[in-house]
């Protein structure tokens, strides 16, 4: 909490994109210990449950964050993906390729809408939990996209254009599940409190055969440490 008469000019402000999964905990955790006043940013898109929607409610009262925001968007209205179409099957055997699970376009989309929450914050820095290592090849999820954004974030904005700038950082890109399980637990995430199942019950419990279930599970078991996922 700020004191009477702290310079508030001096405070660094971000927006982190939480979707109550592992990975953006880890991320909201790590930008709080770099020091950051963070203003956390959800999306109810049309995916098939509520229950990540929760989790990131959870997470953002536990952190005690500066403010949390949950965005009402329609992607289920385009369809395309495993996750806002339910006339698709989530897969739970592994793919080849990029999975029917990649939502077109989201992070594109959720970065945006991040920027502009920033630019009126004044925030200078996003933090988003996307990782090229242990992941299911999504295309959003890779450095050449964050550093392409990133060009596209400071030259579409007032901000950009006028010297402040952003700067869209990715603390996991390089990580394993493991070392992001790890580095969690060192800042006292609680991954009880987290849900990353493409199909989670109304509970929010996990189906444990979907390749987010398949991920986490391993990424546990490798850190050495239990899984306190609740699985149905």
């Amino acid at each position: 909490m700020m004191s009477r008469g702290t310079d508030m000019s001096n405070v660094k402000k971000a927006v982190v994109l939480l979707s109550g999964g592992l990975d953006s905990a880890t991320v909201l955790a790590m930008a709080q210990a770099d020091g950051y006043q963070c203003h956390t940013l959800s999306f109810d898109y049309g995916q098939r449950h509520r229950a990540e929607l929760d989790a990131a409610h959870r997470l953002a009262l536990v952190a005690c964050v500066a403010a949390h925001k949950t965005i009402t968007l329609d992607l289920d209205g385009i369809g395309g993906s495993a996750l806002t179409d339910t006339a698709i099957a989530v897969p739970e055997a592994p793919q080849q390729g990029i999975p029917v699970t990649y939502v077109p376009a989201r992070n594109t989309v959720f970065l945006s809408l991040a920027l502009g929450w920033a630019e009126v914050l004044e925030a200078g820095d996003i933090f988003i939990g996307v990782n090229a290592v242990d992941y299911s090849g999504y295309p959003d999820c890779r450095p050449a996209f964050i550093e392409a954004f990133e060009r596209v974030a400071n030259l579409a904005t007032r901000a950009g254009v006028e010297g402040a700038g952003f700067q869209i950082r990715a603390p996991l890109q390089n990580s394993t599940k493991a070392q992001i399980i790890q580095a969690g637990l060192r800042l006292g995430v609680d991954y009880s409190l987290t849900v990353s199942c493409y199909q989670a019950d109304v509970q929010g419990r996990a189906c444990g055969r979907c390749d987010s279930c398949r991920l986490r599970a391993s990424g546990f078991a490798a850190a050495g440490v239990e899984d306190p996922t609740r699985y149905t």
